[in-house]
């Protein structure tokens, strides 16, 4: 039987291996393809995969098992759940690939996208250019067809050259500047804020005018210390939750 082929990881040592491994696998799981094989490779496999002990994978996938991602069976070995969907919150550690998981796994719509003067919000971050390229997109609940969340990216002209709209039904953004386009990240700073669900936000949404929701900005910077990205991401307040852990090293 064919088993499923998870993306490659560059570890960071700072960080907790099992805790990168398990998001990498999270988000490699969550943004499959719908003929991928269910079946996942064995412990000793995967810990050669991601370049780590067969301790460290057995407890990335626990994590995942308890999330209900996977399912582990004696003999049979470890499948992915079919229908499986988060639920946790999210523990966010300093992980590109923590954000991946976090934006993978959805129905994703692309409304639109086009050139245009660099909004006055985001003059700060774009100092070196005078206009960006905005992506606009819609994400239901892969089971309902519910809308989610929606997501505006700013993107720098020479940058967004390179990338391919359709990609984004499919990826995160994240992923495929990191993956596709090749841009070296080096950081991501997240903002999350309550906020009230404007018009464009309630029609998109399907929720009330003036109701709760989390409003997300992503600056992403590559190694050249750039801002390439620019996300901002309207969440329906009574479908997400974020938590942050901070360990002692």
């Amino acid at each position: 039987m064919t088993a499923f082929a998870p993306d490659s990881l560059v570890l960071n040592r700072k960080l907790p291996l099992w805790y990168q491994v398990s998001q990498s696998l999270r988000a490699s799981i969550l943004g499959r393809g719908p003929h991928d094989p269910l079946r996942l490779p064995t412990e000793e496999q995967l810990a050669e995969h991601y370049g780590v002990s067969v301790l460290t994978m057995r407890q990335a996938l626990k994590e995942l098992e308890t999330e209900g991602l996977i399912s582990r069976h004696r003999r049979r070995g470890t499948f992915i759940e079919p229908g499986a969907r988060r639920s946790a919150p999210r523990r966010l550690l300093g992980s590109i690939d923590a954000i991946v998981a976090q934006q993978s796994g959805e129905l994703t719509t692309v409304l639109g996208h086009g050139t245009g003067t660099v909004p006055g919000e985001l003059a700060e971050f774009f100092t070196d250019v005078d206009e960006v390229v905005t992506y606009r997109r819609l994400r239901r609940d892969g089971d309902s067809g519910e809308p989610t969340n929606w997501a505006e990216n700013a993107v720098r002209p020479d940058v967004a050259a390179l990338l391919d709209a359709a990609d984004l039904e499919r990826w995160p953004m994240t992923k495929v500047l990191r993956d596709v386009v090749g841009v070296r990240i080096s950081r991501i700073t997240d903002t999350v804020e309550a906020r009230l669900a404007d018009p464009e936000t309630a029609e998109l949404l399907q929720v009330p005018l003036l109701s709760p929701i989390l409003h997300y900005t992503g600056v992403t910077y590559d190694d050249e210390g750039r801002v390439v990205d620019v996300a901002r991401i309207r969440y329906r307040g009574d479908r997400f939750s974020f938590s942050v852990t901070v360990e002692a090293e």
